[in-house]
């Protein structure tokens, strides 16, 4: 029964990291930018220092927890995470809320360095704890517009960062209490290093060729997922008019969209031992050039139905890069290739706001969407140089 909750409680942590990360996103396409009589492009450079403290701060948060306790730090994610969002709705300017964000993304960095690092050490060969866990991921990014939106037609704007908050901060005091025992106890001296593998010349090559391809699809896709799922409340609520007559109706449509397009993962998940990930992530890439190239001038039912069929294509591509890092490289090398994969991947979310902000306000989201074509595109063009299968790890022995 204990470990169920403490899953479930994990599970819940990264439901909430998503989450928080996005509220603004609905925030500011539906109510800020007439209330603060702000352009939608300048909102978003407040949220920009939040989601760079979400990739900076994720490798000092690993360093604490590894000093200090894993399940501490996922105490103060929780708490910290949520104090911050309650105190982000008592923002009066956009520099209030542009700091109140920073602080934010500085507690959301705990989670994927943390959490995702107690359901891979702990619940070992258990492949499916780890995708019912990025499904939870993958719904509190489908619930931040479904949530915000309906508290801003239910209550205004302020309550979406308030009640979140709020949740978050009993979760975390329920956490504590569940792990205390864990968080108290002191931490185990630490274990010497096990000499290293010597890997064979041509296997590194293909190692380096292919980390290469994952460092730069990682960084493409994460201007492709940020691109979707943070301007998506905003795309709906211009294009959608005819059938989205509300800030909830919008959020609801776009829950729907991201939480049906998580049924990529599962999809893909499924096919990659089957058919292997360079035809996965070329099917992924060309659904979504075609459909990103065909979202420019669509409106209504047509935009929601071409949305639905990128957000599938985009969302099942997540586990591609994490399935060939985990399938490649052993011990230190994985922990290496993630660790920097992360930071490749949370900089590339950064830096994507300010890119949204200025194509929005140059150009629109017709304009946006043949960039993310463009985008998938260098993803298509970049897989294709993968190995049709990948090689196993070769078994080697330490030098003497």
């Amino acid at each position: 029964m204990r470990e169920r909750l403490h899953f479930l409680l994990l599970n819940l942590g990264h439901f909430l990291d998503h989450l928080f990360t996005l509220i603004f996103a609905t925030v500011a396409a539906l109510a800020l930018h007439r209330e603060w009589g702000l352009g939608y492009a300048d909102l978003l450079k407040y949220a920009t220092p939040g989601f760079f403290a979400f990739g900076v701060f994720a490798l000092p948060a690993g360093w604490l927890a590894d000093k200090w306790s894993r399940e501490g730090m996922m105490s103060v994610f929780f708490i910290g995470i949520g104090l911050a969002s309650i105190a982000t709705a008592s923002a009066r300017t956009p520099l209030e809320i542009g700091i109140g964000l920073f602080v934010v993304g500085v507690f959301a960095a705990i989670y994927h360095p943390v959490g995702l690092a107690i359901v891979v050490e702990k619940w070992k060969n258990t492949g499916m704890r780890i995708a019912v866990n990025g499904v939870f991921g993958n719904l509190g990014v489908a619930s931040a517009a479904l949530i915000t939106g309906y508290f801003i037609d239910h209550g205004g704007w302020r309550i979406a960062f308030i009640v979140p908050g709020v949740v978050s901060i009993l979760i975390g005091i329920m956490y504590t209490a569940l792990m205390w025992r864990e968080i108290a106890a002191p931490r185990p001296p630490v274990r010497v290093k096990a000499a290293a593998k010597v890997l064979p010349a041509d296997f590194k090559a293909l190692l380096l060729r292919i980390s290469m391809i994952v460092f730069l699809t990682t960084a493409v896709s994460s201007v492709v997922f940020q691109s979707t799922t943070f301007a998506l409340p905003k795309v709906f609520a211009e294009r959608l008019g005819g059938i989205a007559m509300s800030a909830t109706a919008v959020g609801q449509l776009a829950f729907l969209v991201f939480a049906l397009a998580s049924i990529g993962q599962l999809i893909v998940g499924h096919m990659l031992d089957r058919v292997g990930p360079r035809t996965v992530f070329i099917a992924a890439a060309v659904l979504q050039v075609v459909f990103f190239a065909v979202m420019p001038g669509l409106t209504d039912w047509a935009a929601l139905a071409c949305a639905m069929a990128f957000m599938l294509a985009a969302f099942g591509q997540i586990p591609i890069n994490d399935y060939m890092v985990g399938r490649l490289a052993e011990g230190e090398w994985r922990a290496r290739i993630y660790g920097v994969r992360y930071v490749v991947s949370f900089t590339a979310l950064a830096a994507t706001l300010p890119l949204i902000a200025f194509v929005y306000e140059s150009w629109g989201f017709d304009a946006l969407f043949r960039l993310l074509a463009l985008s998938a595109a260098v993803i298509l063009g970049a897989v294709s140089m993968l190995p049709q299968r990948l090689p196993e790890p070769p078994a080697v022995a330490a030098p003497a």
